[in-house]
């Protein structure tokens, strides 16, 4: 917060500087590299039996597949951050009610990786792609979009 002298107005400044910058890069690669990663298992040819035993049709595989893929890219590459962030943040929470029903936090069917997750793409969803993206150096993709 800076206090201006000649007015009793208080402004709230947001600092941004290279720490901060390489920061946010830094989980959007982390939590984009994770994504990708898992999305290595939806493909392989056991997983549409493990989502048919949890009640969801066995094409979700594929098409969750595709989101972690395709989304844990754009999240490192800075294209389309905030609706990417927006999919595969609802993805963890669905993750964490619906199928792992909130249990506990670690051990068996804990939801530490699943809220570490939501927790990052939350900060991206909010904070946008940063300077170390694709999205900054075009700069005619609309904010609300980036």
């Amino acid at each position: 917060m800076v206090c201006n002298g000649t007015s009793n107005m208080v402004e709230a400044s947001l600092r941004t500087h290279l720490m901060h910058d390489l920061s946010h890069f830094g989980l959007r690669i982390a939590v984009g590299v994770m994504f990708i990663v898992h999305s290595a298992s939806k493909f392989a040819s056991g997983s549409s039996g493990f989502f048919s035993s949890i009640g969801l049709p066995a094409e979700m595989a594929l098409l969750i597949g595709l989101l972690e893929l395709i989304g844990g890219v754009l999240l490192i590459i800075g294209v389309l951050t905030r609706i990417t962030g927006s999919l595969l943040a609802i993805e963890m929470l669905i993750v964490m009610v619906w199928l792992k029903k909130l249990e506990s936090f670690s051990g068996k069917n804990g939801l530490e990786l699943e809220l570490l997750a939501f927790v990052i793409l939350l900060t991206v969803i909010v904070l946008g792609p940063g300077r170390f993206s694709i999205s900054h150096l075009v700069k005619r993709i609309p904010r609300f979009i980036q």
